[in-house]
């Protein structure tokens, strides 16, 4: 896809320089997605790591909690429902158009999810409690997807920046709120409570779904029939790589995080058993590790800028791995609080870094035609191998130790590079420019 196919006309005489900057986040649209953004980053760990910490402070072995985690997949799998979500109206809702009625929906079963997880417990009622978290999962993902929609088509690519950068902000002060603010919650009030306040926080993102308008570029898109809405964006994506060179971008987007993805369902018990109170995690990794991450979202922007796609494409993959092997020092000096700086630090950091890398790499490799569903897509498979691993990381720890874990989450990134060095001389023209 050529440059010129890629751009909005409007996007001709965009203003640039501080002009530009100053009226990209100036727009409505930009204060919109700070609020959605929130929305979107609030259950994404209430429904992991949280739920994770919650369970294994109850007592639950971290097998168990190993194969609960299995349940937040259905963040992974947006990508199957995601046609639909183009092709139909949300039913009751729908009068308020595709894109606010799913949204407004999802945000709603969000609230009440959310709630059941509270009241429940996973000491009262562990299969009740596990469908709650996947209701909260199949929500937020729905949410997730129609955030993306709406980004992209509420403002003209000059305006994307501005969006992406406001969303990222609220999404960060969302895990803040829902990591660290629900960890001192649990400790100094309680587990129950710590919930039923991350659901009433979910009424400040559907108080922006309500008030915002709705996308006008939806309706001037052809309509397609339900096979096409699901067979079209796979087909353009095969056809503009190729066969080869596209199995090749998905398979390196899926294998990119996992290192990282690995450690998300242990990393919550193993601060606990490392000797580290919920108050102490919530301060480090939630709070102090937050602004951390959004240090190294901000390198990983300067280092695209500056060297373009596959220069910071491996430095993320490669420091990313290597931040796992900090975790083996905290569980050679437990409840040292200097080790749990210095692993979140460095995690943190790599994460961010790559995050950002990651994200401007799958939204070069997205049509403008089909950006949600494939975007989706490509956001999915980010995440599958390590949370198909990280169900069974439980059994991993119990049969390794931790040190035996981590180390092998570590080389777990030597297949990324390996396709990464078939990829290298055809990351340059794989993208869409």
């Amino acid at each position: 896809m050529s440059a010129t196919a890629g751009e909005d006309e409007g996007d001709k005489t965009a203003p640039h320089g501080w002009r530009g900057i100053l009226k990209a986040f100036s727009t409505p649209s930009a204060a919109t997605l700070f609020f959605l953004g929130f929305g979107s980053g609030l259950p994404f760990l209430l429904v992991g790591y949280i739920a994770s910490t919650w369970m294994r402070d109850v007592g639950l072995e971290l097998g168990l909690i190993g194969l609960v985690s299995y349940a937040s997949l259905l963040y992974t799998f947006k990508f199957f429902w995601a046609p639909l979500l183009d092709r139909f109206n949300a039913p009751l809702i729908g009068f308020l158009g595709r894109r606010r009625g799913w949204l407004i929906l999802s945000q709603i079963v969000l609230v009440l999810a959310l709630t059941g997880m509270g009241w429940l417990g996973p000491q009262a009622s562990l299969s009740l409690f596990i469908a709650c978290l996947g209701l909260a999962a199949a929500a937020g993902a729905t949410q997730d997807t129609m955030v993306d929609a709406y980004r992209i088509e509420i403002a003209p690519q000059s305006a994307q920046a501005a969006l992406a950068a406001t969303y990222t902000l609220g999404y960060r002060i969302a895990l803040i709120a829902s990591g660290a603010g629900v960890l001192y919650l649990a400790e100094f009030w309680n587990w129950r409570n710590a919930y039923f306040t991350m659901a009433a926080l979910m009424l400040v993102p559907l108080g922006a779904a309500l008030v915002a308008r709705e996308p006008d570029q939806l309706h001037s898109r052809p309509q397609r029939t339900l096979l096409e809405s699901f067979i079209d964006p796979f087909v353009e994506f095969f056809r503009r790589n190729g066969w080869v060179l596209a199995l090749a971008l998905l398979a390196f987007v899926g294998l990119y995080k996992l290192p990282d993805q690995m450690l998300g369902v242990i990393a919550g018990p193993f601060y606990l058993d490392t000797g580290f109170t919920k108050a102490d995690i919530a301060t480090v990794s939630k709070l102090y590790g937050i602004w951390i991450g959004i240090g190294g979202a901000f390198l990983g922007g300067f280092a695209v800028a500056a060297w373009g796609m596959r220069l910071p494409l491996l430095i993320a993959a490669i420091t990313v791995a290597l931040s796992n092997l900090l975790f083996i020092v905290m569980s050679l000096h437990p409840g040292e609080l200097w080790t749990f700086v210095l692993a979140i630090s460095g995690d943190n950091l790599a994460q961010g870094f790559a995050g950002t890398v990651l994200v401007a790499y799958m939204s070069s490799l997205s049509s403008r035609y089909f950006t949600a569903t494939q975007y989706a897509l490509l956001s999915s498979l980010a995440n599958l191998p390590g949370k198909l691993i990280g169900g069974v990381s439980g059994f991993m720890v119990e049969s390794w130790g931790y040190t035996g874990f981590f180390i092998f989450s570590t080389l777990s990134i030597v297949p990324t590079l390996l396709v990464m060095a078939w990829l290298w001389p055809r990351l340059s023209r794989s993208a869409p420019s």
